[in-house]
């Protein structure tokens, strides 16, 4: 039995246009299984996740999150990918986590901006200075290659670092933006929907437990909102969670995810707020773990 092991030399065999159109075609095959597991200790955090896709394959994909790993200059999230075989559970890839992780997670938020962000959307604005962060510059580049990107951190060395102007008002930076993105790990809002304007979308990353959220009520009762698959969020994730429970939207108000016609997860007119969560299921890294997998083969 051969087993491919995929690191982060396959980075030069893969393109967004790739990978989103290896999402859509994973969202044509039948509705994915998907199970969580999450143990804790106290503020770091073990997740267990795992996806079958029939006529794609199965996934098991294990993540750390210790978010105190910065001040040891270690990344605050790691794990390993699994991928078997769809015919046979056969053992197929151990895939680099890191890899599929940044690529999963920027192309599904890329997805919802192809299609929910006005086509002239110019100014960028990244709320957080992480890894997500510097991942959705190269993203968001793709598609909009006359974007302006704009970065504010709760931290003004990681914000700087960025090499990208800094904001120092999030507000007024807030009211520029065309395009916001959160990939922060607060478990408050701090993003105001008061503060939002007409023809906006928000890509929503960060939060991925019922106790995190990024932006408020306002925001979510403001927007159009969608998500990446109703299954993982809607009562998984605080960015839905709480405005569920407040009675701020409810259930019908989420308009459509990625299995639904594609004609539905789309801007309706130039004025509307959008919200896309990304809620980052484990059927996302199945597609593009396998995607991967496909386009190293074909480079190799």
């Amino acid at each position: 039995m051969t087993i491919t092991v995929i690191g982060k030399e396959a980075e030069s065999s893969l393109t967004w246009a790739g990978l989103m159109a290896a999402l859509e075609a994973g969202h044509r095959l039948p509705r994915a299984e998907i199970k969580d597991l999450f143990l804790y200790r106290g503020t770091d955090t073990l997740l267990n996740r795992a996806a079958w896709i029939d006529g794609l394959g199965q996934l098991v994909k294990v993540a750390t999150v210790f978010p105190s790993n910065g001040a040891q200059g270690l990344p605050s999230v790691n794990g390993a990918v699994t991928l078997f075989d769809d015919a046979t559970g056969v053992l197929k890839a151990l895939v680099d986590f890191h890899l599929v992780t940044k690529w999963k997670t920027a192309g599904d938020s890329l997805l919802a901006a192809r299609r929910l962000a006005r086509p002239d959307a110019r100014n960028i604005l990244l709320v957080g200075a992480g890894t997500v962060a510097r991942s959705m510059v190269q993203a968001y580049s793709s598609i909009f290659p006359d974007a302006r990107f704009t970065v504010w951190s709760r931290t003004a060395a990681s914000a700087a670092a960025m090499g990208l102007p800094v904001a120092d008002d999030l507000e007024s930076a807030v009211r520029q933006a065309d395009i916001i993105c959160t990939a922060t790990m607060a478990k408050e809002p701090i993003l105001r929907g008061a503060w939002l304007q007409p023809g906006q979308h928000l890509d929503l990353i960060g939060a991925y437990t019922p106790a995190m959220r990024e932006v408020d009520d306002e925001a979510m009762s403001r927007a159009r909102v969608f998500v990446d698959s109703r299954a993982t969020t809607l009562h998984h994730i605080g960015e839905l969670v709480a405005p569920l429970a407040s009675g701020a939207i409810t259930e019908a108000d989420v308009i459509a995810d990625y299995y639904d016609d594609p004609a539905r997860f789309t801007r309706t007119s130039a004025d509307e707020i959008t919200i896309a969560k990304n809620g980052g299921g484990a059927h996302l890294d199945l597609m593009t773990a396998n995607y991967i997998v496909g386009a190293w083969a074909a480079a190799s």
